[in-house]
Formats: structure tokens, C-alpha cells, sequence
């Protein structure tokens, strides 16, 4: 099936009773051995945890084991390059957004093809952003009035060239008014932190999780979150309250196949995850984890990579953003 892409306009004959009967036989009796999900990232990380906690009702639903198996690297590409070339219906991969959307306009030798080689299966979570600052920064729109008039001797951190903090705040600097803050890449997110307190650096954007402890023992300054309010983060507001408008970024992890996968599969997988994201107990793990549950239609998790490859496009382009 043509995954990732608009279906083509093309005739199709009228699906017969024995087709229908077929599909829903091989739907019936998949999976017939071991569900793989892979993991781009190390064990404890946020996708690795959220995977787990997907392999769980998915093993009970499904009548076979889930296995979890991490292949860290290359900001989670060598695991997405493995389920793209895997050639059965029972490998799958839990992925970040950056494998599906600006993977292929940072890296020039990236692999895999986003926009041809995954089939989607579900939107599993997501989570926003916190702009953080040091304490002694001031709040709100006054933040950014700082900011523009500290032109290019400010600067923001990041946990490397192309993250989702640096196409962010790249996003961010152009719709707050064309900011001129400098990037500066950090080995992660402890690094980028422990900037923001000794003042090398004005402002990041880091996870909830990694902000909301600075933030209650008065150490950082929020500013505002990438999305709307948000039950991760109810005491801190969304960056429009700041006069910050049109800007809406979050991460978000989701279940994808190789472009092999049958649409039996396919479409079980999606019903199993739906069910499972709905089950109280699956909701309430990811949002221990720092995510909100989801869950979305295949096209759902499509229209989102689609648009989201846009706005990271746009950035990318006009930056000249390129990761070695």
C-alpha cells in the first residue's frame, strides 16, 4: 500500500464478499509469532518507556509477546532505518516526530525515505515544550522585549543541531519577532540546564519534565508552554499569554510499520493501540512518563507528519539547517 502519501486516483473494482472474508481471515490470524517494536533511543528514555508501556495490553490483545528492543543512535534513525527495511508484518518501530518529518531535510545520507517507507499506525502521545530562562529575566511579553533588544548577544541551548529544541526556538525566533538569539549545542538536557543557571545561555526549550523541578525551586523562570494549557503543566501558561501567537510546537511519539505491512495488520494494530490508549490505567503510565495519550487514526498520524514536515521544512529551508 502507498504509506506516507496520498493514494492515487486510481479505479478500483468493487471489493467482493470473498475479498472481505480473505482480509478479515488474515486479520483473524496475525500476529503468528513475536511482535518486535524497535526504539531509537536508549532504555529509560521517554519513546522507550512509552513503547513499553504500549507492549504491554498490546501482548494480552494480540495473543503473542511484545518485545521492546532498543537501537539507540543517530537521534533515533538506525531503528527507523531498521523497520523500514524490515521485510515481515511483525517489526514495527516507535519513532519521534524529527524520523518522520525533518529527518530527511537535516541529513543529507539519511537512509530511509519518511515519506515512503513507513506505514502509519498510530499517533501514541505528545507533550509540549517549556521555554525556560534564568530567574532574573523578566516574564511574559516583557521576556521578549528583552530579548529582540538583546539581539545576537543572547543565546538559546539546545541538545544538539536539528533537535526539536533547535528547530523550535529557530521556529520561535522568527514568529516572536525576529529574535537573534545565538545557538548553542549541548551534549542534553542536564547541560542545557546547568547553562541557563550559571547565565551562558537566555533561554531553552526543554520538556516539563526536565523543567518543572528548576521551576518550583525557583532556580529557572517560565516563560510560557509551545502548545495550548496543558494538564502536564497546569501552572505554567501557553506562550500566547505572552503575545506569542500562531506558534504551536509539541513532541510526540507514534507506532509505524514497515511500507510492507499488510493492511490487516495494519488496521488490527491500530484498533489494539486505540483500545489500549483509552484504558485508564495506559493514560495515566504515559502521563507519569511526561506524555499525554493520543491516539489517532492512521490518516490522523498521517495529516500530522504532513503538516508538520511543512513547518519544519520552512524553518529548515530558510536557516540552511544541515546535521553531518
Amino acid at each position: 500500500m502507498p504509506v506516507l502519501a496520498t493514494a492515487q486516483n486510481t479505479p478500483k473494482k468493487p471489493a467482493t464478499k470473498e475479498a472481505a472474508s480473505a482480509s478479515s481471515a488474515v486479520a483473524a490470524n496475525w500476529p503468528s509469532r513475536p511482535v518486535k517494536i524497535l526504539v531509537g533511543f536508549p532504555g529509560g528514555s521517554t519513546p522507550d518507556m512509552a513503547a513499553r508501556t504500549l507492549a504491554e495490553p498490546l501482548s494480552r490483545a494480540l495473543g503473542q509477546p511484545v518485545i521492546v528492543e532498543n537501537r539507540p543512535g543517530a537521534s533515533g534513525n538506525i531503528a527507523a532505518d531498521l523497520v523500514a527495511k524490515a521485510t515481515d508484518d511483525h517489526t514495527l518501530g516507535v519513532v519521534i516526530n524529527g524520523n518522520l518529518t525533518s529527518a530527511k531535510m537535516l541529513y543529507a545520507k539519511l537512509p530511509y525515505d519518511p515519506a515512503k517507507d513507513f506505514t502509519p499506525i498510530s499517533l501514541l502521545a505528545t507533550a509540549p515544550l517549556v521555554l525556560v530562562a534564568p530567574v532574573n529575566q523578566p516574564s511574559g511579553s516583557d521576556f521578549f522585549i528583552a530579548a529582540r533588544n538583546g539581539g545576537n548577544k543572547w543565546n538559546y541551548g539546545s541538545v544538539g543541531n536539528g533537535s526539536v529544541g533547535h528547530l523550535g526556538m529557530e521556529l520561535l525566533k522568527s514568529t516572536a519577532g525576529n529574535l537573534a538569539a545565538v545557538h548553542v549545542p549541548y551534549q542534553g538536557n542536564p547541560q542545557v540546564v546547568t547553562a541557563l543557571l550559571g547565565g551562558q545561555i537566555q533561554m531553552a526549550l526543554v520538556p516539563p519534565g526536565i523543567a518543572l523541578p528548576q521551576i518550583k525551586a525557583g532556580k529557572l523562570k517560565a516563560i510560557g508552554l509551545t502548545s495550548g494549557r496543558s494538564a502536564l503543566a497546569t501552572e505554567i501558561p501557553p506562550l500566547a499569554d505572552a503575545e506569542v501567537r500562531n506558534f504551536n510546537l509539541e513532541v510526540w511519539t507514534a507506532l509505524v510499520g514497515p511500507a510492507k505491512l499488510s493492511k490487516a495488520a495494519q488496521a488490527r494494530l491500530n484498533q489494539e493501540v486505540s483500545k489500549a490508549i483509552r484504558d485508564n490505567d495506559t493514560r495515566q503510565k504515559l502521563f507519569n512518563q511526561g506524555w499525554q495519550a493520543v491516539g489517532t487514526s492512521p490518516e490522523g498520524l498521517l495529516s500530522r507528519i504532513r503538516n508538520e514536515t511543512a513547518i519544519m521544512g520552512g524553518i529548515i529551508a530558510m536557516r540552511g539547517i544541515k546535521v553531518e
